[in-house]
């Protein structure tokens, strides 16, 4: 069996290990509900890529979870459409 002739210094072990680490994945915002999304993938939560439905994930939900997943889509939408100023056609629409 091959034995090593000189030991490995501590310094030399430590170098080569540099670069063995763990790095956190990069991730992007989904555009449509705002959640971390890695990128070039659709979203799990709405199902949107590049504006458009890449998966319909209402089809794929119980009934229960599909209530609770269409009011927290419609409340994002709401506070979307808070943000920015009424016209005064959109005023009068409202009432």
């Amino acid at each position: 069996m091959a034995v090593p002739k000189w030991n490995t210094t501590s310094s030399k072990r430590d170098k080569r290990r540099a670069n063995i680490k763990i790095v956190p994945p990069t991730l992007s915002k989904c555009p449509k509900c705002g959640r971390a999304v890695l990128p070039h993938t659709a979203c799990n939560f709405c199902g949107f890529y590049k504006g458009k439905e890449a998966i319909n994930i209402m089809a794929k939900l119980e009934r229960k979870e599909k209530k609770i997943r269409e009011k927290e889509i419609k409340a994002k939408e709401m506070e979307k459409n808070a943000s920015k100023p009424l016209s005064a056609e959109e005023m009068s629409a409202k009432k």
